[in-house]
């Protein structure tokens, strides 16, 4: 899955999860800043991503932009 494949599915999910239009979804957004996510939201986010890649996915901190999160889960799913 190529990077672009994955900010699809990235954004197809903080859409749907968040109720925000998928122009906003850029690399640089903040997830809890500029998206007005919490930490449960972000929870669920990774989850989706989890049960629709058939990967798993640790909490991490450093999560904060979608960038953050695209490269997470190319990583995982690289290794996979």
């Amino acid at each position: 899955m190529t990077e672009a494949e994955v900010l699809k599915k990235v954004q197809d999910i903080v859409v749907e999860q968040l109720d925000v239009d998928v122009d906003d979804v850029t690399l640089t957004a903040d997830i809890k800043d500029d998206l007005d996510a919490d930490s449960l939201d972000v929870f669920e986010i990774m989850n989706e991503l989890e049960d629709d890649l058939d990967i798993k996915l640790e909490a991490d901190e450093n999560i904060k932009t979608i960038q953050d999160v695209v490269t997470y889960v190319k990583k995982e799913l690289d290794n996979k």
